[in-house]
């Protein structure tokens, strides 16, 4: 099977391999059947291993739909009646888990802050201090908004400190950025297959601590289908999900997380992060400004400030790559016009430098100057 080959420089879906891609073509089955409950068994006890994650104390439940579906679970389902939960929200991922407990009608503090800084710790324990019915601290590893990461590891013992759950989107990052999960103090994570893992999209799962999700059964049932404890309880007494499965989409994912191992944790983020260094390196060659400070991005989105150029055109440049085999991806700053390049997928740095040219020839094309202009107050 030969299939036409894109670099997608958007956050997810990322770019696969074509193995990954043929695992989808298999005899059809049904998922009822036991040969597939193994192989999805086999699935939720590997993707533990992608955060360090012990079998006797964590859990892997898979659920079908994008990485949002996670969001909703771990909102919904993890929060005690009568208890608040904690979102320390710099963008628009954070954003969207203030929407879904809004949706819901949960009890919420919402510490917010600009997209261009990370959550003040010393506020965020003043708020734990002086209110114990804080029982979910949340927030988003790398914000894929703007590539900020935030500071996981220091949030989740302060959330400890104070007896709440600490659940972390981790979408962007897991089995991109190394994630131990114990050493980070998560106790729920999440990701979908069509970001680190390099699969195709459609299945989300969720990392987290057995005994708080099995606790969790007594907490008020706000969502059937997205219920956490509901579908883990039916993965342990049958080895199936609850509801039909994206079967072909599993097939991809087994093979993309084998891949993965062959390429080890280790080398597949030093590609990424070579990835990421070339990115930089041609924006910079060509003027452009980032929005994060350097030292505060995680290693994986570049958000792109819009050059000051009455010819740029956002929809004209990516139209121009796009035809030739590359995707570029608008930004997700209310307040500021971006662009965002990606480091995800299964792309090295032979591809930026491929895709540099595209992208300047791009500009001339549209009358850009190159290096690019900002104004002074830019």
């Amino acid at each position: 099977m030969k299939v036409k080959r894109n670099v997608l420089l958007n956050p997810g879906p990322a770019t696969t391999t074509d193995t990954v891609k043929e695992a989808q073509v298999v005899p059809d089955i049904c998922p009822r059947e036991e040969e597939f409950a193994e192989l999805m068994r086999s699935l939720r006890f590997d993707l533990l291993k992608t955060v360090h994650a012990s079998p006797d104390k964590y859990t892997c439940v898979l659920f079908c739909g994008s990485g949002t579906i996670n969001i909703d679970i771990c909102l919904n389902s993890l929060l005690p009646e009568g208890k608040k939960v904690m979102i320390l929200n710099n963008g628009a991922y954070s954003s969207r888990a203030v929407e879904v407990c809004n949706y819901y009608g949960l009890p919420l503090k919402e510490l917010r802050y600009p997209f261009d800084e990370r959550p003040d710790l010393k506020e965020a324990e003043e708020a734990l201090k002086a209110d114990p019915d804080i029982a979910l601290v949340y927030t988003t590893h790398n914000e894929t908004g703007t590539g900020i990461m935030n500071p996981i590891r220091e949030i989740g013992a302060l959330a400890h400190k104070y007896n709440a759950c600490f659940v972390v989107d981790t979408t962007s990052t897991l089995a991109m950025v190394p994630i131990d999960i114990e050493k980070e103090n998560i106790d729920f994570c999440m990701a979908s297959a069509q970001k680190g893992i390099m699969g195709m999209a459609g299945l989300s799962f969720i990392i987290g601590n057995k005994a708080m999700l099995e606790a969790s059964k007594d907490y008020p049932k706000r969502s059937y289908y997205c219920n956490l404890y509901l579908q883990y309880d039916y993965f342990e007494k049958t080895g199936e999900m609850h509801f039909t499965p994206p079967v072909q989409t599993v097939y991809a994912a087994v093979q993309a997380l084998k891949e993965y191992f062959e390429e080890g944790e280790m080398p597949k983020w030093e590609r990424h992060t070579r990835v990421f260094r070339a990115i930089h390196e041609g924006l910079d060659r060509l003027g452009f400004k980032d929005v994060i400070r350097p030292e505060w991005q995680t290693g994986l989105v570049v958000a792109v400030r819009y050059p000051d150029d009455e010819n740029w055109s956002f929809e004209k440049v990516h139209n121009y790559c796009y035809e030739r085999g590359f995707t570029i991806y608008p930004g997700k700053i209310a307040s500021l016009n971006t662009f965002r390049l990606c480091a995800l997928g299964a792309i090295d740095e032979e591809d930026i430098r491929e895709f540099f040219k595209v992208f300047e020839q791009a500009l001339k094309e549209c009358g850009v100057a190159v290096p690019v202009r900002y104004n002074e107050n830019a």
